[in-house]
């Protein structure tokens, strides 16, 4: 293919679309065709032109993608876990691209039986993920997913650990995932829709039996719903649960009975949430019941699930959020958030102590792990910072002592986190709410007009971007950039309200938080316009679609990862992946107000002709969350309309899906020719 210096115009189809006796003409509506020759002859013009555009670049994306390799310790391994007698241990080999998965039986001494070798596995695949493994209660049998196209529709396979054997049988169209009954015999699995890839029914597989004769136990029929199935930590009951944004409820099984009938824990009511936890005779149910915002703990007897026989252990509090417990014979462990900050309260059952675990800086993550076993007195958490490597802990609550399993380490000789700064700032915004933002910087980089920064935010399903460390992200701060991450409304950094007040028809406070945090970082001078970047991917990405239409004089250049962009059209397609379930999120664009309200910030829909900022947008041909043509038609519409002679281009992975490329070095080179461009705008070569 002949490269061109001249970007690739696409041609114009125009489609009328009539919602509400309202006009739409969309003139790329055609390149939703995956199967057209047309459409991927578009976009390996545009993968081209990108090529072409960034050629002067390419060393330096060799030099990043190294430089970023260099970082990661490729002969590396998980910190082992005990579960049902065996320690599970998941390694990386140098220069392979994918994990290991072994075991060693009773000690960690033992003999090393590979479970998986995904290196093996993915050799005559472009794209390769394996995904929930899933062992056998007499350790003998594994069931696990395989996705090589990088739609999330995984193959389910089960493999005999004695013999090695891998059956024959496999099970299309799964959510990867599978849950043993205690008979070794019978497993649970999800399905999923083959259009909408919605995970809509529970099978039931014995071995033994073809794969036709599977029984279907459940089908979630409210297409606004989706399911799964897992066991109970106290291996007691088999879990089925439905979900949708803002509501869930669960049906449960005795695991040792899985002929028998589920039960109906607590039917569905709108706007309920909860989650169960088993122990002993008894669930633990984290809710929102009674008009708990911020959600409350409650029990109740394990013959009495239902709601009006729950009982308060832990009441509602405006001021934390509680997002979650691990159950231990003496202790209760309480993941919180307070001000933003993650917390882990640690209580003894007899009431007898309580505290919290110490943690003295505001941009940090810690979370608790893998905690299989009930009788311990040792809890597994992770800790990292936006300056501190991530590390795995068991800390004993007992005798408050602590033991750090593995602290990340990072190679190349030049890291000490001691020469970079963390801060956390506020700014305020438009309706005078303050907006947190976490920034960080090298001890050398001076704040100034001059200095560029890049702003990171997400925004939306009460997701919450924590301040992390990143090995990758070094790459800009050694050049002088500073990261910051706006903690925008729409993500649940300072409670369920945070949330709230940033979806549906307050979803416009998500956008201008994110440019109040820009104008705040540009009047105090941690940089300026001419500095100023911008990054967010998926719904993220709609964020940075958002802002270049109102506010593009404020960056000089922005990267956007499968953005939604064009989200009123997949909002009235019901037959698309995702859309019936987000309708809590987005609003239902069948109803006029949504529709209207939707349409006043689609980034698609609100193109026009001024002046952009330089644009680099990615995505995966085989992305089932945000289809490919969403930035595909976005970028053709913004060449026709912008009137500036600053940088626009696509680049389409076409062997990959929403999570971009599978092995752990691929992704790096995505991450390199980001870094590349935001570095080229800079005049940074080196």
């Amino acid at each position: 293919m002949k490269k061109s210096i001249y970007p690739p115009i696409a041609k114009k189809i125009p489609k009328e679309l009539i919602v509400h006796n309202d006009l739409r003409i969309d003139d790329y509506y055609w390149l939703n065709e995956r199967e057209n020759p047309e459409v991927t002859n578009y976009l390996e013009l545009e993968n081209a032109y990108c090529e072409n555009i960034m050629a002067h670049t390419k060393d330096f994306q060799t030099n990043l993608f190294e430089e970023m390799k260099s970082r990661i310790k490729e002969d590396d391994e998980s910190v082992p876990y005990k579960y049902n007698n065996y320690w599970y241990i998941v390694k990386f080999e140098k220069g392979k691209d994918y994990p290991i998965y072994t075991r060693k039986k009773e000690t960690i001494k033992a003999k090393e039986e590979i479970l998986f070798n995904c290196n093996k596995m993915a050799k005559d695949h472009s794209y390769f993920k394996l995904a929930g493994i899933s062992i056998s209660p007499n350790n003998n049998l594994v069931s696990f997913g395989i996705d090589t196209v990088g739609r999330r529709q995984y193959t389910l396979q089960i493999k005999n650990l004695v013999t090695g054997e891998t059956y024959k049988d496999t099970i299309k169209n799964t959510t990867g995932g599978a849950t043993w009954a205690n008979d070794n015999k019978t497993l649970f699995y999800t399905s999923k829709n083959e259009h909408t890839l919605r995970s809509d029914k529970i099978f039931k597989h014995k071995l033994g039996n073809t794969i036709k004769n599977d029984v279907l136990i459940f089908n979630e029929d409210d297409d606004t719903f989706g399911t799964s199935v897992y066991k109970t930590k106290s291996k007691k009951y088999i879990v089925i649960a439905s979900y949708s944004t803002l509501t869930t409820e669960y049906q449960i099984l005795n695991a040792n009975n899985p002929e028998g009938k589920f039960k109906m824990f607590q039917p569905r009511i709108r706007g309920l949430e909860y989650s169960i936890n088993h122990y002993e005779n008894e669930f633990f149910i984290v809710t929102n019941a009674d008009n708990a915002t911020n959600f409350k703990l409650m029990r109740t007897s394990e013959e009495t699930t239902e709601i009006e026989n729950w009982k308060d252990l832990i009441k509602h509090r405006k001021d934390v959020l509680l997002e979650g417990i691990d159950i231990f014979k003496d202790f209760l462990v309480i993941s919180e958030r307070r001000n933003g900050l993650n917390e882990i309260r640690i209580k003894r059952w007899d009431n007898s102590e309580e505290y919290y675990l110490p943690f003295n800086n505001e941009t940090y993550t810690a979370y608790t792990t893998t905690n299989i076993e009930f009788d311990t007195t040792i809890l597994r958490y992770g800790y990292n910072s936006l300056t501190t490597p991530s590390s795995i802990i068991d800390f004993d609550m007992v005798a408050k002592t602590k033991e750090i399993k593995k602290e990340q380490e990072v190679l190349g000789g030049k890291f000490n986190k001691e020469n970079y700064i963390s801060e956390r700032v506020w700014a305020s915004a438009q309706d005078g709410t303050k907006i947190p933002i976490s920034l960080i910087y090298h001890h050398k980089t001076q704040k100034d007009k001059s200095t560029p920064l890049l702003l990171y935010a997400y925004g939306s399903y009460g997701s919450t971007i924590d301040p992390f460390f990143s090995t990758i992200r070094l790459s800009l701060l050694d050049r002088g950039f500073i990261y910051a991450i706006a903690h925008v409304r729409g993500g649940e950094y300072l409670g369920r309200h945070w949330y709230e007040n940033g979806r549906l028809l307050q979803k416009i406070n998500t956008f201008t938080d994110f440019i109040e945090c820009s104008k705040f970082l540009i009047e105090n001078h941690y940089t300026s316009a001419k500095h100023h970047y911008a990054m967010g991917g998926s719904a993220g990405g709609l964020l940075i679609g958002v802002i270049v239409n109102l506010a593009p004089e404020l960056y000089n250049g922005v990267v956007t990862q499968v953005p939604f962009v064009d989200i009123i059209t997949t909002m009235l397609d019901e037959n698309i992946p995702l859309t019936t379930g987000e309708y809590d999120e987005w609003g239902n664009p069948n109803d006029k107000e949504y529709y209207d309200y939707l349409k006043s910030y689609s980034p698609y829909d609100n193109i026009e002709e001024k002046n952009y900022p330089n644009l680099l947008i990615t995505t995966g041909l085989h992305d089932s969350q945000v289809q490919y043509w969403e930035p595909a038609k976005w970028i053709a519409k913004l060449r026709t309309l912008k009137k500036d002679n600053n940088i626009l281009l696509l680049k389409t992975n076409m062997d990959a899906g929403h999570a971009g490329a599978s092995g752990r070095f691929e992704a790096l080179k995505e991450d390199a020719l980001e870094y590349a461009f935001l570095l080229d705008l800079e005049g940074k070569s080196e």
